[in-house]
């Protein structure tokens, strides 16, 4: 693991944070998943929040020099994917995290704590 992929993992929470998200949290998926080394997952409470969180991430992130891979779900608002490659950020209406419930779906990752 890099301490540049970690980094850009804090640096995503610290921009969803900034926005006001719930319940953010890290995981790190590094050997469970060739997906990514880490999912940053938050929620908001309404779709126009939701954007407005991927839209902080995608330019506080852009502004460190990391390019967005691919973004889906944004027109709908209510589960934003921000692929980042080594990181993918999932921005989440309420109803719609506790439905698909990453943090248990990805249960043996490690959470990370982010001050």
């Amino acid at each position: 693991m890099s301490d540049r992929v970690l980094e850009l993992a804090r640096n995503a929470a610290d921009a969803v944070a900034d926005k006001k998200a719930n319940d953010v949290v890290v995981l790190d998926i590094q050997g469970l998943s060739v997906i990514a080394d880490y999912f940053v997952i938050c929620s908001g409470n309404s779709n126009t929040q939701v954007q407005a969180i991927a839209n902080g991430v995608r330019e506080k992130l852009a502004k460190r020099g990391s390019i967005i891979k691919s973004m889906e779900g944004y027109d709908e608002a209510r589960w934003v994917l921000l692929d980042f490659g080594d990181v993918v950020v999932h921005v989440f209406r309420q109803e719609e995290r506790e439905f698909y419930n990453l943090e248990r779906v990805w249960g043996d990752a490690k959470q990370l704590s982010i001050v």
